[in-house]
């Protein structure tokens, strides 16, 4: 049995649907927030990468990278603001975190 793009697409739509599910499920931990937005960008990658090599045209694989790139610099910032977050507050949770409000 050969894979398909189908069964490509259908990997990518369910591990994005899992990462839609992780935001919405957990609002307490921001870590776990992260990691959720983080595989919804790979999932997206993974349907990139599928129609690149379907179509036979690199622009979608160049494309992976420039998302890896602003992904890796997401995680980056995101992880140091939640250090200084957790060293003036003590706790990793959202519903803590009334300061940052407007």
């Amino acid at each position: 049995m050969t894979l398909t793009l189908a069964h490509f697409l259908t990997l990518g739509a369910i591990l994005f649907a899992l990462s839609v599910v992780g935001i919405f499920l957990n609002r307490k931990n921001i870590i776990v927030l992260l990691m959720a937005i983080e595989l919804m960008l790979l999932a997206i990658n993974m349907n990139f990468v599928a129609f690149s090599h379907y179509l036979g045209d690199m622009h979608g694989q160049v494309f992976v990278f420039f998302i890896l790139t602003v992904a890796a610099a997401e995680s980056a910032i995101g992880l140091a603001i939640l250090m200084l977050l957790f060293r003036t507050k003590s706790s990793i949770n959202v519903d803590e975190l009334n300061s940052l409000k407007g």
